[in-house]
């Protein structure tokens, strides 16, 4: 897989060695369940999640260049992955930072790396991104890197957590893209 860079952050494959790293930031309960997925448990159960999920092509540790620690994930999902149907041409932009990383302009920071190299390393005709209600935090992120709102799609299931929630779509074309580049 591919590694890109960006003036503080290296985007690389998670590894299992992150484990420990990953469950730091993903056993708070502010970060997994806004995102419809639950705190991990222990460093096994984060090791687990980086080897059947995190291992997934097109997502990447969110790595301090200053520390060499991964601080969160960002990533390009298709298919069955992803949350809305999407043409074969198109990815969800998914993403996520532990909290002490919060509002320093990470995330913001790799989506745009993420979004250069769907663009035009993969050749994507459009990447969409969604936020549940209320998530204010990741519906900035989406403003900021020029995603229109689309839709909001109520009740979308959120099977790791039982029920359902109210999803904000939104998307970014590429020649949206090309035009604010």
């Amino acid at each position: 897989m591919t590694v890109l860079e960006t003036e503080r952050l290296i985007l690389r494959p998670w590894e299992e060695s992150d484990a420990e790293a990953l469950y730091r930031y993903a056993k708070d309960p502010a970060v997994g369940p806004i995102a419809a997925w639950p705190p991990h448990t222990s460093v096994e159960n984060s090791r687990e999640i980086i080897c059947d999920v995190l291992s997934a092509p097109e997502t990447y540790a969110v790595v301090l260049k200053e520390t060499g620690e991964p601080v969160g994930s960002v990533g390009l999902h298709q298919g069955e992955s992803g949350s809305v149907p999407m043409e074969d041409d198109e990815r969800e932009l998914g993403y996520w930072i532990g909290v002490p990383y919060w509002g320093k302009g990470l995330i913001p920071e790799a989506s745009r790396e993420l979004i250069r190299h769907g663009f035009e390393d993969l050749g994507l005709s459009g990447i969409w991104c969604g936020n549940f209600e209320g998530n204010m935090n990741s519906q900035r992120v989406q403003e900021k890197l020029g995603f229109a709102y689309v839709r909001t799609e109520s009740d979308f299931p959120c099977e790791l957590l039982g029920g359902t929630r109210n999803m904000r779509v939104s998307y970014l074309g590429r020649d949206s893209w090309i035009e604010e580049s």
